[in-house]
């Protein structure tokens, strides 16, 4: 085995020969084969050296750093310090590093000079800083001037975004005339140049009513608009975001708090947030708006118009945009796209207008209210349909189509106006490959409920099949493939309740798949075949097949990564029924048997439904790249991502999470970050379903990786609200085993999880009698003891605080004694007063005391003697009390013991109280006896 030490020398040799890297392999090597501290630091500063002649600044900084944990006044390595920080441009760190150099070595001229050097270096940096107006000038300057260098230009753009982001940056931005040459910024035409100027807006706008009111004003909401009209995705987005950072400032949310005559101003913004819906609503039925403008403008309505939460009672903006804009709505909702007169759309656009009437829908609160609504939406109908112009026709089609995927109750009653039906009948038997286009997608769309595919199934069903056999058109026949599937799988998950004969949804599965990985059709005609897998999936033989289909597979996961994002229900819906995340009943023995004998009917369950198909289910999705494909689809900023369809992949998530054996590919594939946002918004079962998910990561992944930077503060949250009493048991615990990793990470996360209001429920569940419970709830609070909040809350008058954990203390589960005698030896050595508090409690503090220090388990034993330890050292009376009892005996007994490595910590603390008492002279040294 090689020597450290020698190691080290052969490191020297390679350094003085410049050898930089064979040096650094030599010392760390010798780092991994010694445990010596003060050899660990020379060799961390030798390093270190290296590092700084290869020009890692970072590395030689972090290097240095670990020397000087070791040993504070290592003058080599502060010096080393502070040359990579200078290099790193740290100068104020780089500053203090010397300066503690020349407090040790005074008279070390090279310390002095350099001590002037960056001091002078400093006061030069801060005069540019302060002089933040020379900057925002400087940076105008080189953005438009059209002869300054790229890469000139990109930095200026940047600093300019991240000037605006600040309160000081963006008044003297505001103040200098910036607003003007941010404008003349976006009339450059420059893509880069205005998107730094619209992000700089955005950041100067966020939380400040007054300047956002006047930058709307100065700009002028036609030429925002005419902005987000552009057909470029990422500037329509950008000022999408500008758009509604202006509103949440002129409405009041996240604002900033102001000051001095700020405040004073009373903003009337109503007239301006009016004026802002109107300018959206024109925005959907101007021909001169780019697909993706209006896609921004029907996410923006969405977001805004409809009521946030249901218990506030004003609804006035939903019905604004209901009398001044429904019809512009059903307008975009009813085009199509292949006919020439057609309006910009993207992929997406209709299903976001859809998505958009649901919410008004269902923000509105009478039946009068709604019938206004549907009479809307009747006249427009009726005013399409004219059998003397088949587009026209064709449109009013669509939009009945379009509006059973957003409110579907108000799209069956539309369905049933007189003439509807008969239309679609018509055009599916017309010569028009466009005609049967849209009546086919009519068709599946009205055939979702059970009751109504009843009724479609007379009809209908005999229909597509004349469309499927007739059509030369792959565009008709997947289409009308998807309506006979959807119509066969009307009997959901029930086995026994079958539309179609046995092994006819299997063919039409396959059929599915085939087109589903055939690359050569357009992407919106195989989105069909997903589709109709969405519904195949609920009879367990398909699922089965298609997880086995890898290249089916892998091709929907790359649909789902496209921009057409109005796949995202029906992959989710596919996944759900593959993983049989859906809700299933539990059906009562007795009922069913009552059932069967009165001769109904009762679902049945299919056999590759059962536990270990599921499992092998999951485990194929997860080897086939579905983590990445989820992650994907949450990421879409759009309105199509519903809090249904959240829901749906929270359900996923959660089973593929079952076997902690999954949880580090998870983890690794970017899963924990995904699940937050779904964790935080969406649907109420939903957000549960992801925070237990969330839980399951937690508890027992290293939360630094799961969940790197700021993220890990924003995993608390979900899994506080996971200890609530309406919660199950497994949801409880593996939130406290979520939350005991958590706390044990770092104090800042302990304080969140304080802040959070999650001790009170903690504490109850250390009450519990479910033992597991108990054991996660006392584990979680012994790592938040270390917390000086928690410890006063343990040191106020008037509660059982610390009594309970005596107690548990005194308990027969190893895991929760262990737990509680850790919290209670933290809690003694940090206050004196806790320690007199405890024999105080109960009169059984001594027998639990005593019982800890003769503990089988050594890790007991030792906290239990800790404990000891801690009331002795507190205060002689104590040690008197401990001493006139039975526990002198046990601490001679353990401290006499002979020297052993196994438990020589725990053999040392009792010696160490012996000599406490000695030095009490409460007893006197065994030789004098």
């Amino acid at each position: 085995m090689e020597d450290p030490a020698q190691l080290k020398e052969e490191g020297n040799k390679y350094f003085q020969a410049n050898d930089y890297e064979s040096a650094i392999n030599s010392y760390t090597k010798a780092m991994k084969l010694t445990m010596d501290k003060s050899l660990q630091a020379v060799l961390y500063r030798n390093r270190a050296a290296c590092f700084l002649k290869k020009e890692s600044y970072a590395q030689a900084a972090s290097d240095a750093s670990r020397a000087i944990d070791i040993n504070a006044s290592d003058i080599k390595a502060l010096y080393r310090r502070s040359q990579a920080l200078e290099s790193l441009g740290k100068l104020d760190q780089a500053f203090k590093d010397v300066q503690r150099c020349a407090t040790i070595e005074p008279r070390n001229k090279n310390f002095q000079e350099t001590l002037r050097r960056l001091g002078a270096k400093i006061q030069e940096n801060l005069h540019i800083q302060f002089s933040t107006d020379a900057r925002v000038q400087n940076m105008f300057e080189i953005l438009l001037d059209g002869n300054s260098e790229k890469e000139k230009r990109e930095k200026a753009a940047n600093n300019l975004i991240v000037l605006g982001r600040e309160e000081a940056g963006a008044e003297r931005i505001f103040q200098n005339n910036g607003v003007k040459l941010l404008l003349q910024l976006i009339e450059t035409k420059n893509p880069e140049m205005i998107l730094a100027a619209i992000r700089t807006l955005s950041g100067m706008c966020t939380g400040h009513k007054a300047r956002a009111t006047a930058i709307l004003h100065l700009l002028g909401i036609d030429k925002i608009c005419m902005w987000m009209a552009v057909d470029n995705e990422e500037i329509s987005m950008a000022v999408c975001n500008l758009l509604q950072v202006i509103t949440d400032s002129l409405s009041g949310e996240g604002e900033k708090e102001q000051h001095g005559k700020e405040a004073a101003l009373v903003l009337d913004t109503k007239k301006d947030l009016k004026m802002i819906t109107m300018h959206l609503l024109d925005m959907l039925v101007s021909k001169k708006v780019s697909g993706q403008g209006r896609d921004q403008a029907l996410n923006l309505l969405s977001k805004n118009i409809p009521r946030k939460d249901l218990r506030i009672h004003d609804n006035s903006k939903t019905i604004f945009v209901i009398d001044s804009g429904l019809k512009k709505i059903l307008k975009v909702v009813g085009q199509v796209p292949e006919l020439p007169n057609c309006l910009p759309l993207t992929e997406n656009t209709r299903m976001i207008a859809s998505i958009l009437l649901n919410k008004l829908y269902d923000d509105l609160r009478c039946d009068p209210e709604r019938d206004n609504f549907r009479e809307i939406c009747e006249e427009y109908i009726k005013s399409k349909v004219d059998p003397q112009d088949m587009d026209k026709t064709l449109h009013a089609v669509q939009t009945v189509s379009g509006i059973m995927q957003g409110p579907f109750d108000l799209g069956n009653k539309l369905l049933g106006m007189t003439g509807v039906m008969e239309m679609m009948v018509a055009l599916c038997g017309s010569e028009r490959e466009i005609d049967q286009l849209v009546a086919v997608e009519a068709l599946i769309h009205a055939s979702t409920k059970l009751s109504r595919a009843t009724f479609i199934i007379t009809n209908g069903v005999t229909l597509l099949k004349e469309v499927y056999k007739k059509t030369q058109n792959e565009k008709i026949k997947i289409r009308a493939l998807v309506g006979l599937c959807k119509l066969g799988s009307a009997g959901g998950t029930d086995y026994g309740l079958r539309q179609f004969a046995e092994g006819s949804t299997e063919k039409l599965a396959k059929q599915c798949r085939k087109w589903l990985c055939n690359t050569s059709i357009d992407i919106r005609t195989r989105k069909w075949a997903v589709e109709g897998l969405a519904y195949l999936t609920l009879d367990a033989d398909v699922k089965d097949d298609f997880v086995e289909d890898k290249p089916a597979l892998e091709a929907m996961f790359e649909l789902a990564k496209t921009s057409d994002k109005t796949i995202l229900y029906s992959v989710a819906s596919t996944l759900v029924n593959c993983t049989n995340s859906y809700d299933v009943k539990e059906l009562v023995p007795e009922l069913v048997q009552l059932a069967q004998f009165s001769k109904q009917h009762v679902p049945e369950e299919h056999p590759k439904d059962k536990k270990d198909f599921v499992l092998k289910r999951v485990k194929r999705l997860l080897k086939a790249g579905v983590i990445s494909a989820l992650a994907c689809m949450v990421k879409a900023d759009s309105a199509i991502l519903t809090d249904q369809t959240k829901e749906l992949l929270a359900r996923v998530f959660l089973a593929l999470c079952e076997d902690p054996k999954d949880r580090g590919t998870i983890v690794a594939q970017g899963g924990g970050k995904a699940l937050i946002p779904l964790a935080l918004e969406g649907t109420d079962v939903g957000k549960v379903k992801a925070s237990h998910a969330l839980a399951k990561i937690a508890a027992i992944s290293n939360p630094d990786i799961a969940f790197p930077g700021e993220r890990v503060y924003e995993v608390v949250r979900p899994l506080v609200s996971l200890l609530n009493t309406e919660r199950d048991g497994l949801q409880n615990y593996e939130a406290l085993l979520g939350l005991t990793n958590l706390s044990g990470r770092s104090d800042k996360l302990r304080l969140k999880i304080i802040k959070e209001k999650a001790l009170p429920d903690i504490e109850n569940y250390m009450f519990e009698n479910h033992d597991q419970l108990r054991q996660a709830a006392t584990e979680c609070m012994c790592n938040l003891v270390v917390n000086k909040e928690v410890q006063e809350r343990f040191v106020a008058d008037g509660n059982d605080r610390l009594k309970l954990i005596v107690l548990l203390c005194g308990e027969d589960d190893v895991k929760v004694q262990n737990a509680a005698a850790g919290a209670l030896a933290m809690l003694t050595a940090a206050h004196k007063k806790l320690c007199h508090k405890m024999t105080q409690v109960t009169t059984q503090w001594l027998e639990i005391l005593q019982r800890l220090c003769l503990h089988e388990k050594l890790e007991v034993q030792h906290r239990g003697l800790v404990v000891a330890h801690n009331l002795i050292n507190a205060d002689q009376e104590l040690a008197k009390k401990l001493v006139e009892s039975e526990m002198l005996e046990i601490l001679t007994l353990v401290g006499k013991q002979a020297d052993d490595s196994k438990k020589q910590h725990v053999i040392n603390v009792a010696r160490e109280c012996l000599v406490k008492c000695m030095d009490y002279e409460l007893i006197k040294p065994f030789s004098q006896a």
